[in-house]
């Protein structure tokens, strides 16, 4: 078995994770016939199935369930070696990969990163925007931005604040439909939201209503434009289409953006930036980690009341 190569032991983590072989193939930058003969030839090597056909997919036999977390096992010390190898360097140069939500990415992290670019111009950023939780110990990511305290081991991370969000909305559509004075007020407005509801979003409808006991319930404002983007979300109060929620940092760089009711209504997001252990000793993850870390933490000052 020591001889089994772990290109297998890899495609088979990855039809188990997506529970496909067209699946995994694409994961993996495979074809799906290269991946259906690397589990077939991991199964005649171990000597019995690892998968068995449903109108729902692949699925695991029990075998291939006992023998998973051994090949987790392998992939995150290949995850660690590769690191360690491609790290090992003192040349800040190569690849770094970063996750954040789409407004973090869209709206605040490009002069971050041109800036660190300008000092390192050999270094190259990959941006994933997604507001998924990317895992970082399978590297998915290098280095993530998250709007929660990371619970995984084996991770860095540095808090930078809480960044707050607002009810905001463009001036054009308060001079047409006026400014609400008070929580009641709103009722009769049109609000932007999401078009379904997360967990988070769920978590955070919970901790809204705990917060603001005054404030009138989600449920009985009038969502007339609901989309699951928040930069899209963001576009439509730039376009006067309703009340929307927006960070009040990314909001205060526009002159026509008003905020509604600050002394009523704000929900702060706890910031952090996370990263693997093992990058730290990565001369290019390192300083990537510093200067977001640095320009977050500013740009959370921002946010604060001015006087």
């Amino acid at each position: 078995m020591n001889t089994i190569s772990w290109d297998l032991y890899r495609t088979f983590l990855a039809v188990l994770r997506t529970g496909s072989l067209s699946a995994g193939a694409r994961d993996l930058g495979l074809t799906q016939p290269t991946a259906g003969r690397h589990v077939e030839a991991l199964e005649r090597a171990l000597g019995y199935p690892l998968f068995t056909r449903s109108q729902q997919g692949l699925r695991p036999t029990d075998a291939a369930l006992a023998l998973q977390p051994y090949a987790e096992t392998l992939a995150s010390t290949a995850a660690a070696m590769e690191r360690h190898a491609t790290g090992a360097s003192g040349d800040i140069s190569g690849v770094v990969r970063i996750s954040a939500s789409d407004v973090i990415g869209i709206e605040v992290l490009p002069p971050i990163l041109a800036a660190l670019q300008d000092e390192h111009p050999h270094l190259t950023i990959e941006l994933s925007l997604s507001d998924a939780v990317e895992d970082l110990l399978r590297r998915e990511a290098d280095i993530a931005i998250r709007m929660t305290n990371p619970a995984q081991e084996a991770l860095v991370a540095q808090r930078i604040g809480n960044v707050p969000i607002g009810l905001h909305a463009h001036q054009r559509y308060l001079d047409r439909y006026g400014m609400p004075l008070s929580p009641a007020d709103l009722k009769g407005h049109r609000f932007i939201g999401f078009d379904r509801k997360t967990a988070f979003i769920r978590a955070m409808e919970v901790r809204f209503q705990a917060m603001m006991p005054t404030f009138p319930a989600l449920d009985e404002l009038n969502w007339s434009y609901r989309i699951d983007s928040n930069v899209a979300q963001l576009a439509a109060i730039r376009a006067g289409v309703g009340i929307g929620f927006c960070q009040t940092g990314v909001a205060r760089r526009d002159p026509d953006l008003v905020r509604i009711l600050p002394d009523v209504f704000e929900l702060p997001l706890e910031t952090w930036v996370v990263m693997h252990e093992n990058l730290r000793r990565g001369l290019r993850w390192r300083k990537t980690f510093d200067a977001l870390v640095q320009g977050l933490r500013d740009y959370a000052r921002e946010t604060r009341p001015q006087d």
